[in-house]
């Protein structure tokens, strides 16, 4: 780590971290005892500097966005990876995105977490978080220190967040019923609408238009809630596996969030046939779930102009960029066969 910290002052790396000189330099020559999410904070912060400078970013006033996400890895890394390249865009204007990243994390940890962006020079937040008080609480109190927030994705609609960036996600759900209903045969049946947690207003948001048009154009479908997988592999397939032990005629299912590669593999273990499938989000997994043909559509939207929209909301807000609205991501479908590569 020392070797690689060498490109860098200790000055950027503990701004880039969050942390204070003194902890950047105890960690860089192991001085003394320091928690092992520190350490790993500040290998995050050399990984996210030499991104940036791999991307050439231009010389400029650098402003240090945190991006705080509560969503399962796979897509943690496909918006890590999207915000990364779209860096060097935003010329001459300097934008050092700091990722924190939770699988699982409590509401008020997820308060304390932002507040903390209050305290380490934080020019603005992307937000992927469930709407909960303790959230909206925080978000207000980052606005009221003039710390801009974006949601992505996930919307906090209640919240003093500047903008959300992200699909029209009861359209999104409207289009996975419309397709469902298309590919299943025209009988009273059962199908499934797995949520991660309900507390997402994305999901939640996705379940409502799905529900809606099924009622309104196909009532002859039986809509079952699958949730509390939190898109994590384990909880997902109990859940799933639960879910078809009840309901043994069950054979189609709308995955609002993650955890798919569990619910084909829970059909898979129970020898039960999928013989529709729909999720959202073409990350590494559905990728490879697509081209084996054990997805039938992904709803996606370009996480690349997503990532380029959230920054502009934040130089908006600086008064950095001409104001103007900014277009919701638009609903791709994305079948085996059209998969880009």
């Amino acid at each position: 780590m020392l070797e690689r910290a060498k490109h860098f002052s200790i000055k950027q790396i503990a701004t880039q971290a969050g942390v204070s000189k003194a902890t950047v330099d105890r960690v860089l020559h192991q001085r003394g005892s320091v928690h092992y999410q520190t350490h790993r904070r500040i290998e995050q912060a050399l990984n996210e500097l030499e991104a940036q400078e791999k991307n050439g970013l231009a010389a400029g006033r650098t402003f240090h966005v945190d991006v705080i996400m509560h969503t399962p890895q796979r897509f943690s890394a496909a918006v890590q990876a999207a915000m990364t390249t779209q860096l060097s865009s935003l010329a001459p204007f300097r934008i050092a995105p700091r990722f924190h990243l939770f699988e699982e994390i409590e509401p008020q940890a997820m308060h304390d977490k932002l507040l903390r962006c209050a305290s380490t020079g934080s020019q603005g937040v992307v937000l992927k978080a469930a709407d909960e008080p303790a959230v909206n609480l925080a978000v207000k109190q980052l606005a009221a220190a003039g710390i801009p927030v974006v949601t992505l994705v996930t919307d906090l609609p209640h919240s003093e967040r500047i903008g959300y960036v992200g699909m029209d996600n009861r359209t999104a759900g409207q289009t996975a019923a419309y397709l469902l209903s298309r590919w299943l045969a025209p009988q009273p049946q059962d199908v499934a609408v797995v949520i991660g947690s309900e507390l997402f207003r994305g999901e939640e948001e996705r379940e409502m238009g799905f529900r809606m048009w099924l009622r309104s154009r196909a009532a002859h479908l039986r809509v079952l809630d699958i949730s509390g997988g939190y898109g994590v592999y384990e909880r997902t397939f109990e859940r799933v596996i639960e879910a078809l032990k009840q309901h043994p005629n069950l054979k189609a299912v709308y995955s609002v969030g993650g955890g798919n590669r569990a619910i084909v593999d829970a059909f898979a273990a129970l020898d039960r046939p999928l013989e529709v499938f729909i999720g959202h989000d073409l990350d590494e997994e559905n990728r490879q779930l697509l081209a084996e043909e054990k997805i039938a559509a992904i709803i996606d939207h370009n996480l690349q102009i997503d990532a380029r929209h959230v920054f502009l909301h934040i130089l908006q807000f600086h008064r950095l960029w001409k104001a103007g609205p900014i277009a919701p991501s638009q609903v791709q479908i994305v079948t085996p066969f059209n998969l880009p590569y």
